[in-house]
């Protein structure tokens, strides 16, 4: 496979803000793993991800069974380095380009 990348995101208990399904109820944080090829392309695409996220884009928060969490937003990520494009892995041969598009 060679070298990736791996942006690790940590995101944090807080309170949820105007625009989220519960304005100022906290919510439940966690720890989110994405995988990027380490070549040209997949740094390009880091650049853009790391952008995405400074404007928060990258997560959204959601209610689950009475409860507020943050989850992955619209852009997709791969979290996985196997199971192809239907379990957010690879082999996927159009990510970079689609995933490019989007951002």
């Amino acid at each position: 496979r060679g070298k990736a990348l791996q942006p690790l995101f940590k995101m944090s208990y807080s309170c949820s803000k105007a625009g989220d399904p519960r304005p100022g109820y906290p919510y439940k944080g966690g720890n989110f793993c994405a995988f990027l090829p380490e070549n040209e392309e997949g740094l390009k695409i880091a650049k853009l991800l790391k952008e995405a996220f400074e404007c928060g884009l990258t997560f959204q928060i959601k209610s689950c069974n009475g409860e507020e969490r943050v989850t992955w937003g619209p852009i997709p990520h791969k979290t996985s380095w196997d199971g192809g494009k239907a379990r957010n892995g690879y082999p996927d041969a159009q990510y970079l380009h689609e995933v490019g598009t989007i951002l």
